[in-house]
């Protein structure tokens, strides 16, 4: 892969210390994972997104940092950390990692010098205000969870901003010194070896806090210099964000309008994770279709990174309030199956009723998507949530190797266990684990092994263009094709539940010997391109041509 790799990865997104305890403590580590780099290689996955490893109070799973460049001695050590990532790359395996640097956690010391004096050469590292701001009480990140937006220490007698909780407090872009201080963050961990970051929090970082006004300016020219500086440092380094803004607000992330993206390379798709669900939730395509019209053009060498799950809830904010009350409806009807009242903390499998046909078309229906898709670790396996489990960890308990105790996690007693592993009904590790899903050709991830196989094959789907095909389909069918340099490829998924035909007879003078490539069953060889046959919730991915040369 060139220095575009990313939009032609698949990436797997996984949290160290709930994927493999090698050492019996309880606790996954680097060398667990190390371990099963092997399955990663065999599943397709192109690149590791790891979420934070550095050390923590883990108030907040992690995402409250004491110290910006060391691994958490629960994961492992900074060797761990060289020989992943040299293990990886044997494999062809990339790996990027979480940089939280919108806050640190209160106990990191750059903030304990900070509020010990005004003289402290921390104190302007964050936000401070003499007096009580005015917007005190707005801009919670976790209503309901989170009071305030501003809080008073006693020790610096004067009040501190955090966007998130109370125990991270928000960091000064403003200040030259903490801009110099995440660049050299991300050095110390390109040097590493690591491939590029998965930025958090992107428009909380690069906000210019004013106290007494909610809507302070945000410092895009911030995200300039870091791709500037990163892009030095590692030529092919990728900048991944999380950056959940009004769709006009986009494109500035990317870029500054030049016509290439200079700022941030990938971004998450989340107004199209939310269509996503609306259209599995009514069985009806119209929302993706829109979605594919209304997605902004984007810069050259910019990328989109889908998903379907991921670490945090499913966020339906985006929505209207009809449709997230469809969305909620179906896949999220009671309250502890919510969360902060505009999301759901499930997984995709319970919230699909552990069908197989429709998780099948879910996922070939994103994959096939514009973009690079983003998949969230156990899904490939069809994971379960615990519900009894507060908050976010519902969807981060350990993962599902086989029938042996604690499902292969670790051999810890199951009370020292960073977790609890499922281990009742559908869900439980008895029943889904990779040890039984690997002796059967049938299972879910021999599925995906196979989808990501065929995905690898089709590069126009990452790199090319992707648009809605406007050919008579009956109502619940989305045609859709992606046109590269390597050819051209057709997808048709149906969202309903009835046997249908779909009219591609407008589509004959491309095409070259179409081919199913990837379909829920056998629908026997095209021939000529007229009323193609679909099941109910079924999907088939054409190869209608092929580009010169290829």
């Amino acid at each position: 892969m060139g220095d575009r790799w990313y939009s032609e990865a698949v990436v797997y997104c996984l949290d160290v210390d709930t994927y493999v305890d090698s050492d019996g403590d309880g606790i996954g580590d680097l060398r667990g994972l190390i371990g099963r780099l092997d399955y990663l290689a065999r599943l397709g996955v192109t690149c590791i997104w790891l979420n934070p490893i550095h050390p923590s109070p883990n108030k907040d799973d992690g995402y409250d940092a004491t110290d910006f460049y060391a691994v958490d001695p629960r994961l492992g050590t900074l060797g761990d950390f060289a020989e992943l990532l040299h293990q990886a790359q044997n494999r062809g395996i990339r790996v990027i990692i979480d940089l939280v640097v919108n806050h640190t956690s209160d106990q990191h010391p750059w903030f304990q010098s900070a509020r010990s004096s005004p003289d402290s050469p921390y104190r302007d590292w964050y936000v401070w205000s003499d007096t009580e701001p005015d917007d005190r009480h707005q801009g919670m990140v976790f209503p309901g969870e989170q009071h305030e937006t501003w809080s008073y220490d006693r020790t610096a007698k004067a009040w501190y901003y955090h966007r998130f909780y109370r125990f991270q407090p928000d960091l000064n872009i403003d200040n030259p010194k903490v801009r110099e201080e995440i660049k050299k963050i991300t050095s110390f961990w390109l040097q590493l070896g690591v491939a590029g970051f998965r930025m958090d929090a992107v428009p909380f970082i690069i906000e210019q806090t004013e106290p007494g006004n909610p809507n302070s300016p945000k410092d895009f020219e911030f995200l300039t210099e870091l791709r500037q500086h990163v892009q030095w440092r590692r030529g092919d380094a990728v900048l991944l964000a999380e950056a959940n803004v009004e769709p006009d607000q986009l494109s500035v992330y990317f870029g500054d309008g030049g016509g290439s993206s200079n700022r941030i390379h990938m971004l998450f798709d989340f107004m199209l994770n939310g269509r996503l669900m609306l259209a599995l939730a009514r069985e009806d395509p119209e929302t993706i279709i829109d979605a594919l019209r209304d997605t902004p053009k984007l810069p050259m060498g910019a990328q989109w990174a889908t998903f379907l799950r991921n670490h945090d809830e499913i966020d339906l904010s985006r929505l209207t309030a009809d449709q997230r009350n469809d969305v909620l409806a179906a896949f999220g009807p009671t309250e502890e199956m919510q969360l902060y009242g505009r999301g759901i903390r499930r997984r995709l499998a319970p919230m699909l009723g552990n069908d197989r046909r429709r998780l099948e078309l879910a996922y070939a229906l994103q994959f096939s998507l514009r973009g690079t898709p983003v998949l969230r670790y156990g899904e490939e396996i069809g994971m379960g949530e615990d519900l009894s489990l507060p908050g976010r960890e519902a969807i981060r308990t350990p993962m599902q190797w086989s029938f042996k105790p604690n499902a292969g996690f670790s051999t810890a007693e199951e009370e020292k266990l960073v977790r609890p592993v499922i281990d009742k009904g559908e869900f439980g590790y008895q029943k889904v684990n990779v040890t039984a899903q690997r002796s059967d050709p049938r299972s879910l991830l021999a599925w995906f092994e196979r989808m990501i196989r065929t995905l690898r094959e089709a590069p126009e789907i990452g790199s090319g263009s992707t648009s809605h095909i406007d050919v008579p389909a009956p109502a619940g069918v989305l045609a859709h094709r992606a046109d590269g340099p390597t050819g051209t490829m057709v997808f048709l998924h149906n969202l309903g539940t009835d046997d249908v035909e779909v009219d591609l007879s407008t589509l004959e003078a491309e095409a070259d010997l179409p081919i199913d490539v990837l379909s829920d069953r056998g629908y026997g060889e095209l021939g000529k391109l007229g009323a193609i046959k679909l099941s109910g919730h079924g999907y088939r991915w054409i190869r209608l041509c092929r580009g010169q040369g290829f």
